[in-house]
């Protein structure tokens, strides 16, 4: 099993491309199953989760063709993949691919509206608490689909095809509103959806399905209307840059110290992270090429944070913004709203040194004058990258066990980090 090994101390300088963005990437390629046609989709990341994707997509009878490389293609830019799903010839998910990556569960409502029914397995356990999936089939019975769930199965069936109706989210769930997307874009009349999530991913999702000829509006909005159409055609569309990278990316700066320019990268995507780092100490520049993240020798400033839904601060950058507090002139406050069990981070972080307290859902950090190298595990995606920010600067050398989680989120990590001056390699085993 791979691991990786950083030696702390170094400056950050120089560039580091921005990925597309997972969150908006697993969901574009589920929509593909709308359609006959094929959908290109530009800017896709190179992550295992995106390859475990197209396994079940193939499942279902998908064709997924990957552009090959052509002279003067820029490396760092993401892949093209020509995804058709012009025959369905398996309208099942089964447990055991379902069971390797949640968001594969989207594909009930693309099957269900297309096909008039699926047959979905329960994701399953979840490292990060439940992420119950009660709320998409709630959606889905709102757009008139008959639900049964059956030895772990979810059964969804509309024979006569998905109708138009209201959805109102209980709470905000991105999956949700996803799956109430998808669903609604082939429904027979309008769909009006309250509560909606407002994340970017959610509007790349949404500019995808009106390139490929669905009636959305609201998209961004907490409230969505879609007219349905009889049929959606193919369509090409570049996946937006990934928020949560650039997030962490622009923590590991502030960490290290230093100057980079997070290439491609769009501020009004991750504002508050962008405001808390400027509370924080960080100097954050916004420019025709991206972000430039810039941190001099001053120490950093404790903060306060609670996560909160888009356009709130994320839960997915909450384990990177811990591991730059612990080294904060102060004590800082982090109060997880979003998912229950997301602090498995702090026991690791501790053995480079950091004196962090639990409290329920907030976490109490006291910053210290340094970390220490230690090895430590890596338990799930977030908190693995959060491991290396702090390990970026601690003295001496730390090694990440377990990185597969790393794979599944970003792209080339240790490559992008080494390009800027860090210490840091992959070690297979």
């Amino acid at each position: 099993m791979d691991r990786i090994r950083i030696v702390g101390g170094q400056r950050l300088n120089g560039t580091i491309p921005i990925s597309g963005a997972k969150n908006a990437a697993l969901p574009l390629m589920i929509a593909s199953l709308l359609t006959e046609d094929t959908l290109i989709l530009d800017n896709v990341p190179r992550l295992v989760d995106v390859v475990q994707l197209q396994r079940i997509l193939g499942n279902h009878g998908v064709d997924i063709t990957i552009a090959g490389k052509r002279p003067g293609d820029d490396p760092n830019s993401g892949r093209t993949l020509h995804i058709s799903a012009k025959t369905i010839v398996d309208t099942t998910a089964p447990y055991e691919l379902v069971s390797k990556m949640r968001a594969s569960f989207w594909v009930v409502a693309p099957l269900v509206a297309r096909m008039g029914e699926a047959k979905v397995s329960m994701p399953g356990g979840c490292a990060i608490g439940t992420r119950p999936v009660d709320l998409l089939i709630m959606a889905l019975e709102r757009l008139g689909a008959e639900i049964e769930i059956e030895g772990g199965y979810v059964i969804a069936r509309a024979k006569n095809g998905l109708r138009g109706g209201e959805i109102n989210f209980p709470k905000v769930t991105v999956g949700g509103t996803h799956t109430a997307l998808m669903g609604a874009a082939l429904a027979h009349g309008t769909t009006v959806i309250e509560n909606a999530a407002r994340e970017p991913e959610i509007g790349d999702v949404a500019d995808c399905l009106n390139k490929m000829g669905a009636k959305i509006s609201g998209a961004g909005t907490s409230r969505i209307v879609v007219d349905g159409v009889a049929r959606l055609h193919g369509a090409r569309h570049a996946v937006l840059p990934d928020r949560i990278e650039t997030g962490t990316y622009a923590m590991a700066a502030a960490m290290a110290g230093g100057d980079v320019l997070l290439q491609n990268a769009r501020p009004e995507l991750l504002q508050a992270a962008l405001d808390v780092l400027v509370r924080a100490g960080a100097t954050v520049t916004p420019t025709n090429e991206g972000i430039r993240i810039a941190r001099n020798g001053a120490g950093l400033e404790p903060v306060e944070v609670t996560t909160a839904p888009f356009p709130g601060f994320p839960t997915d950058l909450q384990a990177q913004l811990m591991a730059l507090m612990t080294r904060a002139k102060g004590t800082s406050h982090i109060t997880e709203t979003i998912f229950e069990n997301r602090f498995m981070h702090v026991q690791e972080l501790a053995r480079l040194g950091a004196h962090i307290h639990l409290d329920g859902e907030t976490a109490t950090i006291e910053g210290v004058e340094r970390l220490k190298g230690a090895p430590v595990m890596a338990t799930d995606l977030r908190a693995s990258v959060s491991l290396v920010i702090a390990a970026l600067a601690a003295e001496g050398e730390t090694m990440v066990n377990r990185v597969y989680h790393l794979d599944r989120g970003f792209e080339r990590l240790e490559d992008k980090l080494a390009r800027c001056g860090a210490a840091i390699e992959r070690i297979s085993s």
